[in-house]
């Protein structure tokens, strides 16, 4: 075949020489052929994460089990009793169909309730996938296990808050 020369004139003619390339959609192939991560457990069979949100720190622990989520020591039904804030919490669970197969044990510091919630999120997700790494592509996918960066604005020197003007009077 070294010694074969072949003009391109034409797209068709790209294909019979490129006849050896693979088919079908890239981002499949990318996923066959990416290696998984390894799989992290500690001496107890627990998964390690720290998430974070806003202000708020949580640092995560998961192991199998039925589904019990602790909070510093308390249920999650005692520490958030918002019901939008357990939903929060449960969406890693619910997107990967891994609902009640896993305790959590988590400790979280800083911020607010709201902050807190997503911090335990973002931890129980990057747990998750360090526990089973073949979850981590539909967590991603979700966003997950991505820190949500924003954060409050500070106060600026002659104004209200961080952008509103004391209010003006005309006299």
């Amino acid at each position: 075949m070294a010694d074969e020369t072949t003009t391109v004139s034409d797209l068709a003619d790209l294909k019979d020489i490129a006849g050896n390339a693979p088919q079908g959609d890239a981002a499949e192939i990318a996923r066959v052929t990416a290696p998984l991560r390894d799989r992290e457990v500690d001496a107890q069979g627990r998964s390690y994460a720290t998430g974070r949100r806003k202000d708020a720190v949580a640092r995560v622990w998961v192991k199998p089990g039925t589904g019990k989520i602790t909070i510093n020591g308390r249920d999650q039904e005692t520490y958030f009793a918002r019901p939008t804030l357990r939903l929060v919490i449960n969406q890693p669970f619910t997107v990967t169909d891994r609902t009640g197969q896993y305790d959590v044990v988590c400790t979280v510091r800083g911020g607010g309730l709201s902050g807190q919630a997503g911090a335990v999120k973002h931890g129980i997700a990057q747990a998750l996938t360090k526990y089973e790494p073949e979850l981590r592509s539909a967590v991603k996918a979700e966003g997950f296990l991505t820190r949500d960066s924003r954060v409050v604005e500070r106060k600026k020197y002659g104004k209200a808050k961080a952008r509103r003007s004391f209010q003006f009077s005309k006299r």
